[in-house]
């Protein structure tokens, strides 16, 4: 059998990605996530990650699905993305057949594994939920706009939060985070889960949950984060970072910027929102597509707070992430 053949079941034979395989894999994925579908970016660097494995379903040599999986959590935990399957096989149980053929073969390679975590941005409904605990829910404001306009909308913002710390309301300051050591620090309180309300007691970037334990800090040192805390600097109220905006297709071509923000409160969310535009400003071109994934009790305050007439708006109605976990 050819080198990366990795095994067969229901008439798929499946097998380790290869770099090589970039134009099939793309060949399958059209209109995944709205047009803001990450594997374009991340695909190479899937191929040379610590602990991750790419799968590849093949029907009779041709291409029709995916799915990934990486190892964090001290080995205990395999987080599953990037799920795809061709346009042509939707609807024929290929996902559940790629799913349970990966989730075998990652607990092979890795017998620590005890579960599984995965998140989506829909609810797949009772029946297919009943397969999973819900960990949580976090809520997603989707915002985009053309880069001019994100020196006017930055300028709005910071008017606003002057104008709360003026009424008496929080002044939003936030400092950036220089040193790994310092991110150590908070990541490492054994408070931090309860004192930020970590959703399911994990740091969720890019959409991909990690525990705040030492093992995961090379993961996100991997990810190039820019961190930034609220409130008391030896015990942050609030944590929020940007991941570096990358290509997507959405409206014919744009940049995805995600920010995370860790913490309840709203002067501290709003000023951390503003924090991270405008450090990262001078990276944005053309079109933007930005979400900012918080929770749940932020939202209706942090859509007002970004309310302006500066040409960033509002783009999609609100949406939620779902942080799902079953036993493998």
């Amino acid at each position: 059998m050819e080198p990366g053949y990795v095994g067969e079941n229901d008439g798929l034979t499946f097998w380790l990605a290869r770099p090589e395989d970039y134009d099939d894999v793309m060949s399958i994925s059209q209109d995944i996530y709205r047009g803001n579908d990450y594997l374009p970016h991340r695909y190479h660097e899937w191929m040379d990650e610590p602990d991750r494995v790419v799968i590849l379903a093949r029907r009779a040599g041709k291409l029709v699905a995916l799915e990934s999986g990486i190892v964090v959590d001290d080995g205990q935990t395999v987080v599953v993305e990037g799920l795809r399957v061709c346009p042509s096989e939707r609807g024929h149980g290929v996902a559940g057949v790629i799913q349970a053929f990966a989730d075998s073969y990652m607990k092979k390679l890795y017998p620590s594994i005890k579960v599984k975590h995965l998140t989506r941005g829909d609810d797949p409904g009772p029946e297919k939920l009943s397969k999973f605990r819900l960990l949580a829910r976090r809520a997603i404001l989707s915002l985009s706009g053309e880069t001019e306009s994100f020196d006017g909308f930055i300028s709005a913002l910071k008017a606003k939060l002057m104008s709360n710390e003026g009424a008496g309301g929080s002044d939003g300051t936030h400092l950036a985070l220089e040193t790994e050591q310092q991110l150590r620090t908070i990541l490492l309180e054994p408070d931090i889960v309860s004192r930020l309300q970590l959703p399911g007691g994990a740091i969720i970037q890019d959409w991909q949950p990690l525990q705040p334990i030492e093992s995961n800090l090379a993961v996100l040192r991997r990810r190039n984060l820019a961190w930034f805390v609220g409130g008391p600097p030896e015990k942050p109220a609030f944590v929020s970072f940007y991941t570096p905006p990358y290509p997507v297709t959405f409206n014919g071509g744009a940049l995805r910027l995600n920010i995370d923000l860790y913490g309840t409160d709203q002067g501290l969310a709003c000023g951390a929102l503003l924090a991270n535009l405008e450090k990262v400003r001078a990276k944005l071109r053309g079109t933007v597509a930005m979400h900012v994934y918080m929770h749940g009790s932020l939202y209706e305050s942090l859509r007002t707070f970004c309310q302006t007439e500066t040409g960033v708006q509002e783009c999609w109605e609100k949406w939620e992430q779902l942080f799902l976990e079953r036993d493998l």
